[in-house]
């Protein structure tokens, strides 16, 4: 017995061993490189970095317009994407009935999140370019010219225009992700509302939202984790601009390091946006944790 236990030991050391060394090698040694270098004023390029304390962390709260700026873009991501949550579920809801061609519209709608970003960001780009783009074509050919926009250069709508995108690349994984909390819902509990009398309003308030609550604080974190790294599509299509007016948080971090050459600057503002994240995720969970917010623990069970 003894022998037995110790090759199961030894397979799951050597199993266990090339993931947990490349998650060292790659995130947990970076991260703290990254905390270290915050606190100094390193350029990137010099051998010597010398310790500034706090001092780049205060420039990001006093002196920076451009980091405030970006983490308002950030935040329009984010309301964007939390406003369609409930479509999304109302679409998760319906693909769930046996209706023909569900199977289609599910692969239909989760297919955009399994394109290459940057492939999407490039397509898009073309798709509302002002000169030769299919949008302002396709808005002049039905009689709708007066809506023609320069989508990507208006600073007005360019932060509305990108979330577009980012909401059609990743509202198909949010219906899959409720579809598959629909469905972990026991059946015995639809067909009782059904045999009392409630009606489809009243099975989706009462029993299909709470049934789904987990699967909803997993997809607000992601809609707030994705909306503060949010990167390829603006980085790719706008490059920021015009000016900072679609710079995001990631977007002005990298300019930061790579164009200002401040990577201790830089490091600060990562070590910032991993703060914020864990609060605004802390926050998140009391929330939901508070009773009479119209979810409970006994639908979930």
């Amino acid at each position: 017995m003894k022998t037995i236990s110790k090759q199961k030991n030894s397979v799951l050391f050597v199993f266990l061993f090339l993931p947990i060394s490349l998650m060292l090698l790659f995130v947990l040694f970076p991260t703290i490189e990254m905390f270290r270098v915050s606190f100094t004023s390193w350029d990137g390029l010099s051998k010597t970095q010398e310790l500034v304390g706090l001092t780049n962390y205060k420039e990001i709260l006093t002196n920076s317009p451009e980091v405030w700026l970006s983490l308002r873009n950030n935040a329009i991501y984010f309301f964007v994407h939390a406003f369609f949550i409930p479509i999304e579920l109302i679409i998760a809801a319906i693909l769930d009935r046996k209706i023909r061609g569900s199977k289609f519209f599910k692969t239909v709608i989760f297919m955009p999140y399994i394109i290459n970003g940057v492939a999407i960001a490039y397509t898009f780009s073309f798709f509302f370019s002002p000169i030769n783009g299919a949008l302002n074509g396709i808005l002049e050919k039905i009689g709708l010219g007066m809506l023609i926009r320069n989508w990507l250069t208006d600073v007005r709508i360019v932060n509305l225009t990108l979330a577009g995108v980012s909401l059609w690349r990743f509202s198909g994984v949010h219906v899959i992700l409720f579809l598959a909390g629909i469905q972990s819902i026991h059946t015995e509990l639809l067909e009782s509302a059904m045999i009392d009398g409630a009606n489809a309003w009243q099975k989706f308030r009462f029993i299909i939202v709470p049934g789904v609550r987990r699967v909803l604080e997993v997809i607000l974190f992601l809609n707030l984790r994705g909306a503060l790294q949010v990167f390829d599509i603006p980085f790719i299509m706008t490059n920021g601009g015009p000016g900072h007016a679609s710079s995001t948080f990631t977007t002005y971090t990298l300019e930061t390091a790579f164009k200002f050459s401040s990577y201790g600057t830089a490091s600060a503002m990562g070590v910032s946006l991993i703060c914020l994240i864990i609060l605004l995720n802390w926050i998140q969970n009391k929330v939901f944790n508070i009773k009479g917010v119209g979810f409970t623990n006994e639908n979930n069970s």
